[in-house]
């Protein structure tokens, strides 16, 4: 029966879909002249369905069809958020507003949000690109898509980093037709792109279309206008009735208010993630010789002991005769890239690298200066259920990199470059002496030196136990 009645619907769609176009004409002007051709009110009613959540189920009730009222209401709802006169009909005006090249992402009123406000939690948020267009170089897409995030960036305080493997929060890429996101493209002009809102899974990615024409700003469409506007969905934001927002739906060309931030723009970003960090609260300097101090976490770079401490550090020379040598500085000093505090850090001596941790994310250090490498640390192996890590420390003698969350550790294989089977483990269990946290760790001068709260502990792993106990601050000259 239920098979039936599905063919019996299915046979009838043709019918009931002549019969709601013989009514939407019906309503319209009665000169002829002026009557939207049938292609022009199918290009409208599937405008109104895809951005306008114009509901095609809502056509039939019983034996009558009930579409003008559906199609009036969204086509006034359009007509108003794009500043026509609202006529709730089909007017030449209206079907040239429909048919400029615009974003995917359906419309709202001014600066405004998705349901529950979604937003990225750590405000340094990685990106990938994942495929280029061969319309444009690719340092010039690179270059396209930097512009784009530092428009945001100095709105708020984010921090972005490309990275080039592993995960990323952002995924650019180009694509034809069907690509895999439910949300195929138009092929030329129409929809040019459209993003994610900030998430799991593909939250955040920015989809171009390939069979549109790319440009750093001549002919054919500008990547860095329509990236900067797909990126305030990345970031939590949906569309702007503003025509001199970013965050306004269709594309513009040859308008300069494609490339700056609106006031709407940055009331927006601003209303999610606050208002980029004042000067004067980055100047301020931890108490290292407060008796409660403790340390964020630690790491041999080159000849340089560096201490961190919120967004501080400090360096200690290796070399005894220049020991009593100690240097501050903020931290963007050496790192601007990285806004969040340090959790951990560790350093690998034969490659003359660092690696530091914020969050699940890490970052490649050589020589004190930040190399174009990022990524996740769930690329470790660590379960999905381990969010930071507190310390590590790597043990060049037997290759292997300590990891030190809550009160397990982990041990990973620098050349087999996976965990060792068996963990996590208990620290107090396998690290005598020492307390069940760890907030810090270096290796140095053959002993490993682990830090909890206030104090320092000198560890020798070769004989698995503490040598000797000190306040964390001493290594600061207190």
């Amino acid at each position: 029966m239920c098979i039936l009645n599905m063919e019996l619907f299915w046979l009838w769609m043709p019918v009931l879909g002549s019969l709601m176009l013989a009514e939407i004409l019906w309503t319209l002007p009665i000169n002829q002249d002026q009557w939207p051709r049938p292609e022009d009110v199918e290009l409208a009613e599937g405008y109104l369905r895809r951005f306008y959540n114009l509901n095609p189920r809502s056509r039939v009730s019983g034996r009558r069809i009930r579409s003008t009222s559906a199609m009036e209401e969204k086509l006034r709802e359009m007509q108003n958020f794009f500043g026509l006169r609202e006529t709730g009909r089909l007017d030449p005006h209206t079907l040239n507003v429909m048919r400029e090249p615009r974003c995917g992402v359906q419309d709202v009123e001014n600066f405004s949000f998705y349901p529950e406000r979604p937003k990225w939690k750590n405000h340094t948020i990685t990106y990938m690109i994942a495929k280029y267009t061969p319309d444009m170089k690719k340092e010039d897409v690179e270059k396209s898509f930097r512009s784009a995030l530092k428009m945001w960036s100095d709105a708020a305080p984010l921090s972005f980093i490309k990275v080039n493997h592993g995960k990323a929060d952002i995924v650019f890429s180009f694509a034809r037709r069907i690509h895999g996101d439910f949300f195929p493209f138009d092929g030329p002009r129409g929809v040019l792109a459209h993003a994610f809102q900030p998430g799991g899974g593909i939250g955040g990615d920015v989809h171009f279309d390939e069979d549109e024409t790319w440009t750093d700003g001549r002919q054919g469409y500008s990547l860095l206008a329509v990236a900067a506007h797909e990126l305030g969905h990345s970031l939590g934001l949906t569309h702007s009735r503003d025509p001199s927002a970013i965050m306004y739906p269709n594309y513009r060309s040859h308008s300069s208010t494609q490339y700056s931030l609106s006031k709407d723009d940055v009331l927006g970003i601003q209303t999610l993630y606050g208002e980029p960090t004042r000067k004067e609260e980055t100047q301020s300097v931890p108490k290292k010789c407060d008796p409660n101090f403790s340390l964020d976490a630690a790491v041999v770079i080159g000849n340089e002991i560096v201490f961190f401490k919120n967004r501080y550090m400090w360096m200690r020379t290796t070399r005894t005769t220049y020991w009593n040598r100690l240097r501050g500085s903020h931290s963007s000093t050496y790192f601007p890239s990285i806004s969040s505090h340090f959790d951990a850090a560790y350093d690998i001596p034969a490659k003359g690298v660092a690696y530091i941790f914020t969050g699940y994310k890490y970052w490649v250090v050589q020589q004190l200066k930040m190399k174009n490498v990022a990524g996740s640390i769930y690329e470790y192996g660590f379960p999905s259920r381990v969010k930071q890590v507190d310390a590590a420390v790597h043990v060049s003698e037997y290759g292997k990199t300590v990891f030190f969350v809550g009160e397990v550790y982990y041990r990973f294989d620098e050349h087999r470059r996976r965990m060792d089977p068996g963990f996590p483990r208990l620290i107090q269990t396998d690290w005598l002496g020492v307390p069940r946290r760890v907030d810090a760790a270096f290796k140095s001068q053959g002993s490993i030196f682990l830090f909890s709260g206030t104090k320092s502990y000198q560890y020798d792993f070769k004989q698995k136990r503490v040598l000797n106990i000190i306040s964390a601050n001493s290594w600061l000259g207190c």
